[in-house]
């Protein structure tokens, strides 16, 4: 991390309580050592059984986030922001390369048991069920990729608004990849809206 990075670099709790969802951004391109540092933690959100099916495209050519913008609704952030992250769920690609699911450490004979216990677990589940399943794994990265973003002093917009099978035609991913969606990124040229969001009291109930 370079030391103008570091300066920039926010606590957990900064980030959470600093981040907006940003729609206008500074026309300048992402330092690649951030955009890579972003992506390297939030590929460390949890997974269950560490399947690991979230997948990332990394959008930075003007000419594809303006045919993106255009399969978005024409939201303006989408071709704004000086890179936009697509992130989704692939279950098919994991079954089908499931021995690297896990460390070398284990060992080639555990390994290959592993995989094969893995493809047997979601084997009777067909192509939707899994991709549902995948999903939930890649919504929490998600998230991670959103305070990641923040920490290193960047911003996002999440968005849900957009032609999933059109996004699919455009980045030539298969047919059931699921999106947990689209995240426009950069540093901000606006402070976007306050929050306002419930308080604890009304949105939990303790036992």
């Amino acid at each position: 991390m370079t030391n103008a990075t570091a300066t920039q670099t926010l606590s957990v709790t900064e980030a959470i309580r600093t981040r907006r969802s940003i729609r206008k951004f500074m026309q300048e391109p992402m330092d690649q050592q951030d955009l890579r540092q972003i992506l390297e933690l939030a590929s460390l959100a949890p997974t269950a059984n560490n399947v690991q099916p979230t997948r990332f495209v990394v959008i930075q050519n003007k000419e594809l986030q303006q045919k993106l913008q255009d399969v978005s609704y024409n939201q303006s952030q989408v071709s704004n922001a000086p890179a936009v992250i697509v992130v989704y769920s692939d279950m098919e690609d994991v079954l089908q390369n499931a021995e690297q699911s896990f460390p070398a450490s284990m060992g080639e004979e555990q390994i290959k048991a592993r995989a094969e216990s893995l493809r047997q677990q979601f084997g009777g589940q067909d192509v939707a069920q899994r991709g549902q399943w995948a999903l939930t794994q890649a919504n929490i990265a998600f998230g991670f990729v959103m305070l990641a973003a923040r920490g290193l002093g960047y911003d996002t917009v999440p968005m849900l608004g957009f032609q999933p099978e059109k996004v699919r035609e455009l980045l030539n991913l298969p047919e059931h990849v699921q999106f947990a969606g689209l995240l426009p990124i950069g540093k901000r040229a606006e402070e976007g809206f306050p929050h306002h969001r419930h308080n604890v009291d009304r949105i939990t109930t303790f036992y």
